[in-house]
């Protein structure tokens, strides 16, 4: 059913939900758009609402050919809304999802476009601060790129400010998808550029492998990987790639390379990487289990017949909350872990990928088998045991009688 936007725009057919809002395929008077509706207590915010003009200016002057554009804002009763530029084509969760993971030069391909897209932004004084596959369109209507990849366009830019205003979320909240949050976002301090260039970094570690390099298990997990453990190396891409990857999920910020400096990078390095097949490695072990009680689906793995598929990250991180979707969920609010939290260690969190097939060390899986194997080998040693007293016992039957004066070698009594 139709709905008006404004004066201007006419919305007709809902093409995706998020946490932040819907997104309608719409009309407006220079053609084709894409309508992003914000949430209704959204809308009835006045401090939001007066940030979301004061922010019309730098939104609607970001121009790239790797950027979704917007084209203009909406601020009519109970609507709140930006108009954007139609893409035809999906998004980049959708396609992971389908495939898994990718190429390495396609997956390099579209992550040069990106940080091609976040160089412009940054440029001019804007940082998206909620880079994930969900926030990655893939235009199909354009020529294919290297490693048959779609030319790739980074949305929801000012989202992730905007729902961030200081009445909303105090100093002891953070906003964001856990799987791809900057430690120091982690720590409780500003977002800078370079929060973007380690969420990107992460997307195409997470493109690569499958799977993201800290997430897994309980949110509050998950934040803890970002501040304390290091990313472990992947099995079968080149060192100059790797080393790459290193360098942008570095935890200081000011060690990580600027989103220009990142795109000419994996630019020249896809001629190292045309024709490599997608990686051949398994997921690390969820830790579910352990963390939030719950059995989630690991990724690349089908659900039970008429189960829903439930996804790494989608876990909200207040407790009584409720996701707003079922992917990973956008702009979560938590709690800032404490120092005493983080300096904790990650027991049981190791994120080691593991060639396909093999497990991993410590994982809840390995511990089971090898708690299973040692009941095997106490019962199979039981078992040895009375076999043995079994067998003594039959020998001792059946041997024959000793002589009379040998049967007690013990001194008579006097």
């Amino acid at each position: 059913m139709a709905r008006r936007i404004g004066s201007r725009y006419t919305a007709h057919q809902i093409l995706g939900r998020g946490s932040a809002g819907t997104v309608w395929l719409g009309e407006g008077p220079e053609g084709p758009v894409a309508v992003k509706l914000l949430r209704e207590d959204l809308s009835s915010d006045q401090e939001l609402v007066g940030r979301f003009v004061q922010e019309r200016t730098a939104l609607l002057g970001l121009e790239h050919p790797h950027v979704v554009s917007v084209r203009d804002l909406v601020v009519d009763g109970n609507d709140l809304a930006l108009v954007m530029d139609l893409v035809r084509g999906t998004d980049l969760r959708t396609r992971l999802d389908r495939e898994r993971r990718l190429a390495p030069e396609a997956a390099v391909a579209i992550v040069a476009d990106v940080a091609d897209g976040l160089a412009a932004a940054h440029a001019a004084g804007v940082v998206h601060r909620d880079v994930k596959p969900e926030n990655v369109l893939l235009d199909m209507q354009g020529p294919l790129g290297p490693g048959g990849s779609h030319r790739a366009l980074l949305t929801d830019f000012g989202v992730a400010k905007l729902i961030d205003t200081p009445r909303r979320t105090r100093a002891t909240k953070i906003i964001g998808t856990p799987d791809y949050l900057a430690p120091e976002i982690v720590e409780g301090l500003p977002p800078r550029a370079s929060v973007d260039i380690y969420a990107l970094a992460t997307v195409l570690y997470e493109l690569l492998a499958g799977f993201t390099p800290f997430g897994g298990g309980h949110p509050g997990a998950v934040l803890r990987r970002h501040v304390t453990e290091t990313v472990v190396p992947l099995p079968g891409i080149p060192d100059e790639l790797w080393q790459l990857l290193v360098q942008c999920l570095a935890k200081a910020p000011a060690s990580r390379l600027r989103a220009s400096e990142l795109g000419a990078r994996l630019r020249e390095l896809l001629p190292l990487l045309a024709g490599m097949p997608p990686l051949d490695v398994d997921e690390p072990d969820p830790e579910s289990a352990e963390d939030t009680g719950e059995d989630l689906q690991p990724s690349g793995t089908a659900p039970a017949a008429g189960e829903p598929v439930r996804r790494r990250g989608a876990v909200p991180l207040v407790p009584g909350a409720r996701p707003a979707d079922s992917n990973r969920d956008t702009h979560t609010s938590m709690r800032v872990p404490g120092p005493d939290e983080l300096a904790g260690g990650a027991r049981g969190t190791a994120r080691a990928p593991r060639a396909a097939g093999a497990r991993r060390p410590g994982s809840a899986r390995n511990r089971t088998i090898t708690r299973r194997r040692r009941l095997t080998v106490a019962v199979a040693a039981v078992i040895l045991a009375a076999a043995g007293v079994g067998t003594w016992l039959a020998v001792t039957e059946d041997a024959p009688p000793l002589p009379e004066d040998t049967r007690n070698s013990a001194p008579a009594a006097p």
